[in-house]
């Protein structure tokens, strides 16, 4: 593959909206094993009812004929889950603490990268593209789900509970899951976990929000339409040191 030539910008219409959800279907569902009630088999689109309320941050490779989209975020504003009837995560978890905040509120959704550009430097001029967004809208904690494959609890204590004990959002932020598919975290007392195996069971977007000063809710949600764990994680921009706010805004151009 050439090297690519990145461009990163909003969706403009129906055709980059139908790209956004075709790489979201290779990912989430061919990939995943996920599915839901408005995937479209046939046209091999991911879509769901919220997608007329987001804004759609597409990543392209410039260097690759047809200038396909290489990565994805969905961006849910304030204005757009009024417009919508709530956020995609409330299904999942109450977000009471993040409504009264009185922060401007975003939430992340539909995070997917092409296979052949996950390692490198896609994910990150991603963010630079999520980082320009931000400062334009004044939004000042970025939240939403993010996912372990399989729904085996058991497999995935060392990692849960990891986050349980080590990386819980502030009690202020702090959203819980909803009955009846959360699962408490503390899966494992603190002392049997290993932190290694945590993060090598630990998917790379996750990490990647810790080290950008993510931090998690209070339990897990067992997704069974997308065959997967889902954890609530929220970041406040106020809160990042300048290290992380350098990854966060500048990584791109490393």
């Amino acid at each position: 593959m050439t090297d690519p030539d990145f461009e990163i910008r909003l969706a403009s219409g129906p055709d980059d909206l139908r790209a956004a959800q075709r790489l979201r279907y290779q990912v989430f569902v061919e990939e995943l094993g996920g599915d839901g009630s408005l995937v479209d088999h046939g046209a091999r689109l991911e879509a769901d009812r919220f997608d007329p309320y987001q804004d759609h941050l597409l990543l392209i490779d410039r260097a690759r004929p047809g200038r396909p989209v290489v990565g994805a975020y969905r961006l849910l504003s304030e204005a757009g889950a009024r417009r919508a009837g709530g956020y995609y995560s409330e299904a999942e978890y109450d977000l009471e603490p993040l409504r009264g905040s009185g922060r401007r509120l975003l939430e992340l959704g539909r995070t997917c990268l092409d296979p052949a550009y996950r390692g490198g430097a896609a994910m990150y001029h991603l963010w630079r593209g999520l980082a320009d967004y931000v400062r334009r809208t004044g939004v000042e904690v970025l939240f939403g789900v993010a996912s372990f494959h399989g729904t085996d609890s058991t497999a995935l204590a060392q990692p849960l509970s990891f986050l349980h004990y080590r990386h819980r959002a502030p009690e202020a932020l702090r959203v819980r899951a909803r009955p009846p598919h959360g699962l408490a975290m503390d899966l494992l007392s603190e002392s049997a976990v290993d932190r290694r195996v945590a993060m090598l069971h630990t998917p790379a977007l996750i990490k990647a929000y810790l080290r950008l000063g993510g931090a998690v809710g209070d339990g897990a949600w067992i997704d069974h339409a997308f065959n997967t764990t889902d954890v609530c994680l929220v970041m406040d921009t106020a809160r990042m040191n300048p290290r992380q706010r350098h990854l966060y805004t500048e990584g791109a151009r490393a």
